[in-house]
C-alpha cells in the first residue's frame, strides 16, 4: 500500500480499474486507493500482467501491505495464483507507482509491491478470506472449509458467508436422510447495536487531535467591530468573493507583520516559512474534518482566492484533494460564526502555529471612546497557538493589528 500522506498508516482500496489477467502499462492506472482524506488514483511502474489481486474492492490494509502480484510471462502468472497474502514487503521489487503529486513536504516513497510468498504451512490448502467473511463466519458458526470463494482468486467475502448461513449453499441432502435444519442468523436486540467503524477520514482526524494533545497551547481572545468589513463584503459578494476570503486574506496581510506566528515548530528548531499559507476548516458531510490550504494568500488577489478557494471546497468535498493541497498550512482558520456560535476554542492542528476561532458578527451595544452609546456589529475571535512558536504577547500583538486592519482600513484587503 503507497503511502499517500505523511500521517496515513491505513488504505481502503476504493475500486481496481484493472481485473486478473489484463495486460498493464507502466504509468497505467490501476486502482483508486482512500487515503486519510483524500481517493488517489495509483499508477503502475512497470509494464506486465495483473496475475492476483490479493485486497479487493471495498478492503483496508496498512501501509507497505502487499496488495497484488503483477507478473511478467504467463508462466509466471500461474505461479502468482497459487499465492497467498502475507509476508514483507521489503524484499519485492515495487511495482506501483505513489499517486501523481508535488510533495510538501514528500511522503515516504512507499510503493505497493509485488511478492510471492512462502507456502502456508498447510501446503496449498489454505483458506483465503475477507476478514469480514471471517467475522461473520464466527458469529454465524459457519465453517470457511465448505465455502466456494466468489472473490478474486477464490477469496472468500462477506456475501459467500451470508449465502451460506441462509442454506443457499448447502450440500445436497443424502437419500434417507432428514433434512438439516435451517441455519438462522442471530438477530441482534434492538437496543444493543454493534460500533459503527470510523471511516478513513475520521480516522484520520481522531489520529491528529490525539497528537494536537501534545502541543503546549495558549488562547487569547479579542472582540472586533465587523461594520466596515461588512460593507466590504456587501460590495464585493457579487463579484464571487466570500467573507471567508475576505478573513483569510485580512489574516494573511497580517501574518506579513508577525512572521513567528506564521513560523513551525519542528525538533530541530523552528521553521522560518517564507509564504503564507494559511488552512481552513471544511466540515465533511460523512463526518470529520479537512483542512484545504490557501497557498501564499499574502500575494493573491480576493478574485484569485476566491476561485481558488471554490475549486478546494470542491474537490475537497468529491475526496479529489492532492496531500499537499491539505497538509502544506501554516496557520488555520476555523469559522462556525456561520453557524451562529458567538464564541468558541480550537485545537492547534499538528504541523501549524495557531488556529483562529471565529465567532458570529452579532449588533451589540457599546460605548464609543467619547462616551457615547452606540450599536456597531462585533465578532468574538479566539487565537490558540503552540507556546513552542509564540508567547502570549505575540498573539496579543498578532489580534491587534488584525482587529486594526479590519476595523479601519479593510479596503487595504482589495489591494
Amino acid at each position: 500500500m503507497p503511502a499517500l500522506s505523511s500521517t496515513m498508516t491505513e488504505g481502503k482500496i476504493v475500486t481496481w480499474r484493472k481485473r486478473e489477467g489484463e495486460t498493464i502499462e507502466r504509468d497505467d492506472i490501476l486502482l483508486i486507493v482512500e487515503s486519510d482524506k483524500a481517493e488517489m488514483e495509483v499508477e503502475s511502474f512497470d509494464a506486465g500482467i495483473l496475475a492476483n489481486i490479493l485486497v479487493g474492492d471495498g478492503e483496508s490494509a496498512p501501509v507497505h501491505t502487499v496488495i497484488a502480484l503483477i507478473a511478467e510471462t504467463e508462466a509466471e502468472v500461474a505461479e502468482a495464483k497459487k499465492r497467498s497474502p502475507g509476508g514483507s514487503a521489503a524484499a519485492v521489487a515495487p511495482a506501483v507507482s505513489a499517486p501523481k503529486s508535488e510533495p510538501a513536504p514528500p511522503p515516504l516513497p512507499l510503493p505497493i509491491a509485488v511478492q510471492v510468498t512462502s507456502s502456508s504451512p498447510n501446503g496449498g490448502n489454505r483458506i483465503v478470506a475477507s476478514p469480514n467473511a471471517r467475522r461473520l463466519a464466527g458469529e454465524l458458526g459457519i465453517d470457511l472449509a465448505g465455502i466456494a470463494g466468489s472473490g478474486p482468486n477464490g477469496r472468500i467475502v462477506g456475501e459467500d458467508v451470508t449465502r451460506a448461513a441462509a442454506g443457499r449453499t448447502a450440500s445436497p441432502p443424502v437419500a434417507g436422510a432428514a433434512p438439516p435444519p435451517p441455519v438462522t442468523p442471530p438477530v441482534a436486540p434492538a437496543t444493543a447495536a454493534g460500533p459503527v467503524a470510523f471511516s478513513a477520514l475520521q480516522s484520520a482526524v481522531i489520529r491528529n487531535m490525539e497528537a494536537s494533545l501534545a502541543i503546549p497551547t495558549f488562547r487569547v481572545g479579542y472582540t472586533i467591530a465587523t461594520d466596515a468589513l461588512d460593507d466590504l463584503y456587501k460590495s464585493v459578494k457579487t463579484k464571487g468573493v466570500t467573507m471567508t476570503t475576505l478573513l483569510v486574506k485580512a489574516i494573511a496581510l497580517t501574518l506579513l507583520k508577525h512572521p513567528l506566528v506564521n513560523a513551525t515548530y519542528t525538533e530541530a528548531g523552528l521553521r522560518k516559512n517564507a509564504a503564507i499559507n494559511v488552512a481552513v476548516a471544511v466540515a465533511m458531510e460523512e463526518g470529520g474534518l479537512i483542512t484545504p490550504v490557501l497557498r501564499s494568500a499574502e500575494s493573491k488577489d480576493l478574485y484569485t482566492l476566491s476561485r481558488e478557494w471554490k475549486e478546494l471546497v470542491e474537490r475537497a468535498r468529491t475526496k479529489k484533494l492532492q496531500p499537499e493541497e491539505y497538509t502544506t498550512g501554516n496557520f488555520t482558520l476555523s469559522n462556525l460564526g456561520m453557524f451562529g456560535v458567538d464564541r468558541f476554542d480550537a485545537v492547534v492542528p499538528p504541523g501549524t502555529s495557531a488556529i483562529l476561532a471565529i465567532g458570529a458578527s452579532k449588533p451589540t451595544v457599546v460605548v464609543t471612546g467619547e462616551g457615547h452609546i452606540a450599536i456597531k456589529k462585533q465578532m468574538q475571535v479566539n487565537l490558540s497557538g503552540d507556546h513552542r512558536v509564540f508567547y502570549g504577547a505575540d498573539g496579543a500583538k498578532f489580534l491587534q493589528d488584525l482587529a486594526r486592519l479590519v476595523e479601519q482600513s479593510p479596503q487595504q484587503l482589495t489591494l
